[in-house]
């Protein structure tokens, strides 16, 4: 498979997310949750500008995913994709001037097929994405309590898959959290674990499949080694240093890493 796409994981957890997609002829934001500030700081960080985006992707309306949605839309005229249901959750949201789509639905921009996939979030018309260009795929899935069917089609056979990883489970049970947060957390509309998401990667990964990437770990419920350890496992990868926060198939074919709140990285 030729690889046309890069991500850019500019942030990913609870503080703020927002990852950029880019193609050989254009990129496409999805999610805004930091400043604009930063996230041009990032951007730049990783050598890549993000006001060149000719889109963005609007997955939900949690604030660690718009919360510098407003300000960004101020100086930047791509255009603003989100559901219906997402553009109306919040008067704020509602001055914006987003595109609708019904989760399933796509799009086309900069050269990239845009498809969307409902998810299972405590929100009101929540998705995920894929990017297609060429026989190139990156898949981005967070922010969901369970796996829907519609994910489970979409991100088969991607080759950079981008998918929730949230908590360790019995990180979650021992913790700190309160009994109401722990169990919105593990709900069916909170987010994906890493037994979770490791139980549903042999269905997901196939040998087109180059890079998982661990999203939206909890730093109270979770650690980036713990994470990437059990969604090697699933795959037959093994860690590639004594910290455990990188992992390959013994062929190299497969990588596993976490993406983090504060260090952007970018997956070719």
């Amino acid at each position: 498979m030729e690889r046309l796409l890069t991500l850019h994981v500019l942030a990913s957890g609870s503080k703020g997310n927002a990852y950029l997609v880019e193609g050989p002829d254009g990129s496409l934001l999805v999610d805004d949750g930091l400043s604009r500030r930063e996230l041009l700081r990032r951007g730049a960080e990783l050598g890549v500008d993000v006001e060149a985006a000719s889109a963005c992707v609007v997955t939900h309306e949690h604030g660690d995913h718009v919360r510098g949605l407003a300000v960004w839309c101020r100086h930047w005229r791509g255009r603003l994709v989100s559901s219906e249901g997402t553009a109306t959750a919040r008067p704020a949201m509602e001055a914006l001037p987003f595109e609708t789509v019904v989760p399933g639905e796509g799009f086309s921009v900069a050269g990239l097929e845009v498809s969307t996939f409902p998810t299972s979030h405590d929100v009101r018309q929540p998705m995920g994405v894929t990017v297609r260009c060429g026989g190139d795929a990156v898949g981005i899935c967070t922010d969901t309590g369970v796996l829907t069917p519609e994910a489970a089609r979409a991100l088969v056979s991607v080759r950079i898959l981008a998918l929730e990883s949230n908590h360790d489970e019995a990180m979650l049970r021992n913790g700190s959290y309160p009994a109401y947060l722990k169990a919105r957390v593990a709900g069916e509309r909170g987010h994906l674990s890493n037994a979770q998401a490791a139980a549903a990667l042999p269905s997901l990964v196939t040998p087109e499949t180059e890079a998982v990437v661990a999203m939206h770990l909890s730093q109270e419920n979770n650690r980036p080694s713990v994470a990437v350890r059990c969604l090697a496992a699933a795959v037959g990868a093994e860690p590639l240093d004594a910290l455990g926060v990188h992992a390959a198939t013994p062929d190299g074919r497969l990588r596993v890493l976490a993406a983090a709140q504060d260090a952007p990285v970018s997956v070719f």
